[in-house]
């Protein structure tokens, strides 16, 4: 995913999610879906769990995931 295509699915606002990465227009940060996979979920479980999600909105997290893990870890 290209940096400005996955600027528009990843926000960082101050006072929103302690101001962490998170998924676009939602209050669902990054670390939570990281977590989520870590531990074995599969991203039909998370969009399962999370509707207002779609797959591009995990495939903006895993690629952020991917360039920035020490900050999610």
């Amino acid at each position: 995913m290209s940096p400005q295509i996955q600027k528009y699915f990843i926000q960082k606002t101050s006072g929103v999610c302690g101001g962490n990465a998170r998924i676009r227009d939602t209050r669902i940060a990054v670390w939570t879906l990281v977590s989520f996979r870590q531990q074995g979920a599969s991203d039909e479980e998370l969009l399962r769990n999370y509707p207002t999600l779609t797959i591009e909105d995990l495939a903006a997290a895993w690629s952020y995931y991917k360039e920035h893990p020490q900050e999610i870890d």
